[in-house]
């Protein structure tokens, strides 16, 4: 049997994936989560072997549990599912040594068929999300995606200052390049392009 944990905020698609996988004579579903921070402990514990990981979680995204376990030496096949079809987001997956990667919409056959082929030591990748490793990569320093990101939290120019040890006048112009690259006219803009490229994540 293919030991399987879920880790999905949506309690009723949770569900759902948790029954429909419950149907095939070859996989078992170990454990449930509802945020990252609980899919990791429970990884940690119940040793599946495959994790099918939602990438916008609570606490802690698919991704960061990625990363986590990659930390650990874990053997567990990671499987992302995820609504995003964002460059950034497949790039960090493939750095993180994700073995599968795909969209929400997949069917069920789809579903526990990639979960085979990942169990066996194989990659799968909706053919959407392939795409994704031929755009462009960000042309954001660490900075300036740093920078972004804490305005998109809301942050002002000086609590980011504060925030990152920086000068008012340097994290002005480290915005101010920001915007000039991503072909913005306006902060708030510029956080949109980048949030929809998968470059602040």
């Amino acid at each position: 049997m293919i030991q399987v944990v879920l880790g999905e905020d949506q309690r009723l698609l949770r569900g759902a994936m948790a029954t429909l996988l419950s149907l095939e004579d070859d996989i078992e579903v170990v454990g449930q989560a509802e945020n990252g921070e609980d899919a990791l402990q429970l990884i940690r514990s119940a040793r599946p072997d495959v994790a099918v990981l939602d990438i916008e979680m609570p606490l802690k995204t698919g991704l960061d549990v990625a990363e986590a376990l990659r930390q650990d030496g874990s053997p567990c096949k990671i499987l992302i599912v995820t609504t995003f079809a964002r460059p950034g987001y497949f790039q960090r997956a493939v750095a993180a040594g994700v073995a599968g990667y795909l969209l929400k919409d997949s069917s069920s056959d789809e579903m526990s068929d990639a979960i085979r082929r990942v169990y066996a030591g194989k990659r799968v990748i909706s053919p959407e999300l392939s795409l994704a490793m031929w755009e462009a990569p960000s042309p954001l320093s660490p900075r300036e995606r740093d920078v972004l990101r804490l305005a998109a939290e809301g942050l002002t120019l000086q609590d980011i200052g504060a925030r990152l040890f920086l000068s008012h006048g340097t994290v002005r112009n480290y915005m101010s390049e920001a915007i000039g690259k991503l072909g913005a006219s306006t902060r708030i803009e510029a956080i949109r392009t980048a949030r929809d490229k998968g470059w602040l994540e």
